[in-house]
């Protein structure tokens, strides 16, 4: 293939805009938000899972002091009913039976308390538990936001430079032409990224191997014009001043 000098020289402005869109690239998928997301994620999973099990707790607590108090409300139905019986009858027997059946009562109510008031302490400390693990997930939902803001912030102005590199190199193609643009793409898909490398010093810069012997006669007697390849690597190697031939 032939190409003038100039334009296969303008293939070094492309090979960088390129390496330079690859860098964006990397950049984006690789923004430290991405980690940082990743282990706010993490946080935020293992937030939910002890909410969930202290809620449950919670709850559990909760259903145990609603049974104690109607428990209670219970006994003093029944010290209420047996109060008023006492207070209308003039047996002997019945005023016996129900004096003992209020002792026995208070007893019951008063053990009631006693569990009650314990119980509702552990509803308090499983509340206090679950009101820290909310602000903690609070806290977390905050920050994912934050880090999402600045993520976003960071891909605009990655996407705003990767624009403005793509503009730069439509306008350097256009330079170089279809037909060595095309071989050049080709060469770089091939070539991890690279396309187009300077030799110098009678090195290839793509692949750093040395060209000698037979290959760097025929390089030597190339024309200007003709589109020669790296014997090593494979990619397009430019000749300049500074390659040694």
């Amino acid at each position: 293939m032939k190409a003038s000098p100039s334009e296969q020289g303008e293939l070094l402005r492309l090979q960088t805009i390129d390496t330079r869109i690859a860098q964006i690239d990397r950049q984006l998928a690789n923004l430290p938000q991405n980690a940082a997301l990743a282990a706010l994620s993490a946080r935020s999973d293992d937030v939910r899972r002890r909410l969930v099990a202290a809620t449950g707790d919670l709850d559990d607590s909760r259903t145990e002091l609603g049974r104690l108090e109607s428990d209670v409300a219970m006994v003093e139905a029944r010290v209420a009913r047996d109060t008023a019986r006492l207070q209308g009858t003039s047996s002997m027997k019945d005023i016996q039976g129900l004096e003992a059946e209020l002792a026995s009562l208070a007893k019951r109510r008063s053990d009631l308390e006693d569990i009650e008031l314990t119980v509702m302490e552990r509803v308090e400390e499983k509340e206090a538990v679950v009101s820290a693990i909310e602000a903690e997930r609070a806290e977390i939902v905050d920050e994912t936001s934050a880090t999402e803001q600045v993520r976003e912030r960071a891909r605009e102005a990655s996407a705003a430079n990767r624009a403005e590199a793509e503009r730069d190199r439509a306008a350097i193609a256009e330079g170089v032409g279809a037909e060595l643009t095309a071989l050049y793409d080709k060469r770089r898909a091939l070539g991890g990224g690279v396309g187009a490398a300077e030799m110098r010093a009678r090195t290839c810069t793509g692949c750093t191997m040395t060209i000698t012997g037979a290959d760097l006669e025929a390089v030597r007697k190339a024309a200007d014009d003709d589109v020669i390849f790296c014997p090593d690597c494979g990619r397009i190697l430019l000749r300049t001043e500074e390659s040694g031939i």
